[in-house]
């Protein structure tokens, strides 16, 4: 990290320190724009600090750039068939399925499938994709774009994220959100939108955790129904010593003030939430730097990814927080050491490094590992061709598409919904 760095790391310890220390005095409204710090680090996936590029153009110029960049980006625009499913505390859960094209669907049915599931014309595998932390479905665009028609897909929000109802046990009970209410989450969305056929389960950071603790809780469905899993960017548990860049005084600082900080803002959302649209270039620049570790990211894809963190309000973003420190799903690889499976991550990942990907794959040896250099967080947005590669790879491997399938160019943005 660079000395410059350091000092805004330092900068965001202080903050946090102040916005803390004003909303206990009850300053809310000066306390705002400091908080927004402490906000955007953890919108942005990351529990604490940010080093942010120095700003050279207008802001008028930049809100002008934020706006052109949202009328003209394709990224987020597929839609599939709507569905809904409901959690065991009611909370509705919406969820979209692309279904195989008709055409595709005789060539897909192999003898490996037969042979695993014991049908003579067996249900299309379904494979299912769960998005991160502050995210949405939409974050896995690009990889939608390739297998549309290739493959049925299902793509659904998390609870309190994307089109998803607010979760109903956090705002009626007051509970906290746990890594395994999110397994039984997923459980329900499969009972609604693939209550048969072979899964392939697919998660990024928050959403592998979410198949993790689907597979602790219904090991009779990973025994019988899931033919292969893709972990991307994500930990098994031991997220509470991540540093996130930081150097140990300043991720300390902020480990100590960020929880009081959260929940305190996340009482005053309304007031936060005005703060933050205020602070909109310094979210830019944190969501930047903890998302993405190339230099040429094409800016419509950053874009979009601030608008997907920008959209989680800030008493979910608090409320989801504790979560992660309680993860620990280290013993629930056991599930999947008979399947075939993808490990994948960023080397520069920041928020859930690369060592969290090598330790599952240690874990399950029979894995395939793959570390893509000049990858942050984000490396289903950042480098969506290796990503889209490994996972065609992994479909072809259980049998879900056919040796000789075309999956499309990973660029691909029709809206058409698939036929």
């Amino acid at each position: 990290m660079s000395e410059s760095s350091a000092e805004v790391v330092a900068d965001v310890a202080a903050a946090a320190v102040a916005a803390s220390a004003a909303g206990a005095a009850g300053g809310w409204r000066r306390a705002t724009g400091i908080a927004g710090v402490a906000i955007g680090v953890v919108a942005a996936g990351a529990a604490a600090g940010v080093a942010l590029e120095r700003m050279t153009v207008g802001r008028g110029m930049r809100q002008k750039a934020r706006l052109a960049l949202d009328s003209a980006g394709p990224y987020g625009s597929l839609r599939g068939m709507p569905g809904k499913a409901f959690a065991d505390d009611g909370t509705e859960l919406y969820y979209e399925v692309d279904e195989l094209d008709a055409e595709a669907a005789p060539a897909a049915i192999g003898p490996r499938r037969r042979r695993l599931f014991g049908r003579k014309s067996p249900a299309p595998v379904t494979v299912v994709f769960s998005h991160g932390y502050c995210l949405s479905q939409d974050s896995w665009h690009f990889q939608r774009a390739a297998l549309r028609g290739v493959v049925r897909t299902v793509h659904w929000d998390q609870r309190s994220h994307g089109r998803s109802g607010r979760g109903v046990a956090q705002g009626r009970d007051d509970e906290p959100v746990t890594i395994e209410q999110l397994g039984r989450d997923l459980k329900a969305v499969i009972d609604a939108a693939a209550p048969e056929g072979p899964l392939v389960l697919v998660g990024h950071s928050m959403g592998g955790m979410t198949v993790m603790a689907l597979a602790d809780q219904y090991p009779e469905l990973m025994r019988e129904r899931v033919a292969g899993v893709a972990f991307v960017g994500t930990s098994s548990g031991r997220l509470g010593e991540v540093n996130y860049g930081l150097p140990v005084a300043g991720v300390n600082a902020v480990r100590r003030v960020l929880p009081g900080v959260l929940k305190a803002l996340g009482q005053r959302a309304e007031l936060v939430e005005k703060g933050r649209r205020a602070t909109a270039d310094l979210f830019a620049g944190i969501i930047k730097r903890y998302s993405f570790a190339s230099r040429d990211v094409d800016p419509a894809v950053a874009r979009f990814a601030e608008r997907m963190i920008e959209s989680t309000p800030i008493d979910v973003v608090a409320e989801y927080y504790p979560a992660f420190n309680d993860h620990d799903k280290t013993d629930a690889l056991v599930h999947f050491a008979e399947l075939p499976v993808l490990v994948l991550a960023g080397v520069q990942d920041l928020v859930t490094p690369s060592e969290h990907s090598e330790a599952i794959a240690d874990l399950l040896p029979e894995a395939e590992l793959v570390l893509v250099p000049d990858a942050g967080h984000l490396v289903i947005l950042e480098h969506p061709e290796v990503v889209t590669d490994r996972l065609a790879d992994l479909l072809t491997r259980t049998g879900a598409v056919p040796a000789g399938a075309t999956v499309k160019g990973y660029g691909s943005t029709s809206t058409a919904q698939p036929g």
